[in-house]
């Protein structure tokens, strides 16, 4: 029998019966798993229970912290170092042995999310990296001017948590990853990122966004968001570079909902 990971996972739910079973059974290696639920009315929490995970409800009053710092500053967790996993997501057996045998001398880590389109999991094109495997005592998310934006509530927008101490300092990348089955409710996944885009533009305008603490790629993320022309750039980007053009099938249906997301009116 493999030793348990010395890591506490938490999943942030609402409503998430659909992918419940799949992730939190790719997390039965974790010491300690949490699902975090913000009072789902279909069997979400059922589920977590079944496989023995600890749940805590959570009602967000409209102010900060929000969910996933709330969770870091509140409960009383069995590991400083957590994982940040979303019910929609899966990690595979890879990533679980990559972080068994990490040796932390890093605050945080990288995780790649490989995303799974008509059952199929793109190696090509679009993907994302999360910091979302930290220590605790050594992270935390930024508070941004986002509370009166519609679009992201209670849990905490697309920026990554960043050092408590201020250092500007470069996280590594793990090589393996979670698979992201988002696409498997298009509708919820579009109703989504309809309301990310909004929070996306205001934030743009408001100039919110917390710095990144690599130089380059906040100089690189400024001048993305002032482009007149995000659409080639984000084309370019996950179809040549990334090489999204050897799964052209597939990809077509991420970059269209991407689009939404990153070209706002």
């Amino acid at each position: 029998m493999q030793a348990r990971i010395p890591v506490t996972a938490i999943v942030a739910t609402l409503d998430e019966e659909r992918h419940m079973a799949r992730c939190l059974a790719s997390l039965e290696r974790f010491a300690e798993v949490i699902v975090l639920d913000s009072n789902s009315t279909d069997a979400t929490v059922a589920i977590a229970r079944s496989f023995g995970a600890t749940c805590v409800p959570f009602t967000w009053n409209g102010r900060y912290p929000k969910k996933r710092q709330w969770a870091l500053d509140h409960l009383s967790l069995q590991h400083d170092r957590v994982f940040f996993i979303d019910a929609d997501e899966e990690a595979t057996p890879a990533l679980c042995d990559e972080i068994a045998a990490l040796d932390w001398t890093a605050d945080g880590y990288f995780v790649r999310g490989f995303y799974v389109v008509n059952g199929k999991t793109l190696r090509f094109g679009m993907q994302n990296k999360k910091l979302c495997l930290f220590d605790r005592t050594k992270m935390e998310f930024p508070v941004v001017d986002d509370l009166d934006i519609a679009g992201m509530g209670e849990i905490e927008g697309h920026y990554q948590p960043v050092s408590k101490n201020g250092a500007r300092q470069r996280f590594p990348i793990l090589k393996h990853g979670v698979l992201h089955h988002a696409l498997e409710d298009l509708e919820r996944y579009e109703r989504r990122h309809t309301g990310y885009a909004v929070w996306r533009k205001e934030m743009d305008q408001r100039n919110a966004y917390p710095k990144d603490p690599v130089r380059y790629r906040q100089w690189l993320k400024v001048l993305y968001r002032r482009s007149p022309v995000k659409s080639l750039i984000l084309f370019f980007y996950f179809y040549v570079l990334r090489l999204g053009l050897l799964d052209v099938k597939n990809n077509v249906v991420l970059y269209r909902e991407k689009w939404k997301y990153h070209i706002h009116k």
